[in-house]
């Protein structure tokens, strides 16, 4: 799902570096007001697990890759604010560090990877969820918060492909950056991560909420009493 240079326009990638700013910048203040000393190794450890997980690519028809993210776990465990910080963070030294990504496209991969999808992933979970504390329901929730979170980010990473040729495009009418339509734009997308990365990022985020409920179950931010009085 990391969106290469050359694949935005500017019309696209700045606005979307504007909003993800907006994101850092109120991720920031939040932890710094409600993360507490003894969840910090546990943010770095998130970060590097998202890092590890999105290592894994796939390529995909519609010049992208496919792959799990980690940001629906992470929001659950650890708040969707922090979600995108941990996010944002291996996105970025992805980007610079490996090449897997581009530096133009860093504010629109991290706004579909580290703010769109941990918050629909957290409001999933709460919503599937409700107030029921029953295992089943619970896991149930995880599974779809992972599921549902990863296809609406590759639908949204679709759709900023299938703009390009309507907002950008040359003299001769040929588009200046991704030429794909929305008609292929889309379907490429969405029906890899509907059926194949979608459950992956489902099945993880069901096992590790599974784990850390058995084991750590006081940490659980969606869980918490920090998260009932917010």
């Amino acid at each position: 799902m990391h969106i290469p240079d050359g694949y935005l326009s500017p019309q696209t990638y700045v606005p979307l570096y504007l909003v993800s700013f907006v994101f850092w910048s109120t991720a920031l203040k939040k932890m710094k007001k409600n993360l507490s000393i003894k969840h910090i190794p546990y943010l770095a450890m998130a970060s590097a697990f998202s890092f590890l997980i999105m290592m894994f690519n796939i390529p995909i028809p519609g010049g992208t890759t496919g792959h799990a993210v980690g940001s629906g776990i992470i929001a659950i465990l650890l708040g969707p604010w922090t979600a995108v910080i941990a996010v944002s963070v291996s996105l970025i030294i992805q980007a610079i560090v490996f090449g897997d990504g581009g530096i133009t496209a860093i504010g629109a991969n991290c706004f579909n990877m580290a703010v769109v999808m941990p918050f629909i992933s957290y409001w999933v979970f709460n919503i599937v969820r409700g107030r029921s504390l029953d295992a089943k329901r619970l896991s149930i929730s995880a599974f779809l918060s992972g599921y549902i979170g990863l296809t609406l980010a590759a639908l949204i990473t679709g759709v900023e492909f299938g703009i390009q040729p309507l907002i950008a495009t040359g003299v001769d009418g040929r588009a200046l950056y991704s030429p794909y339509p929305m008609s292929v734009a889309l379907p490429a997308m969405v029906f890899e991560h509907m059926l194949f990365f979608g459950v992956i990022e489902g099945i993880v985020t069901f096992l590790l909420f599974k784990y850390f409920a058995k084991h750590e179950y006081d940490m659980i931010y969606a869980l918490s009493k920090r998260e009932a009085n917010k």
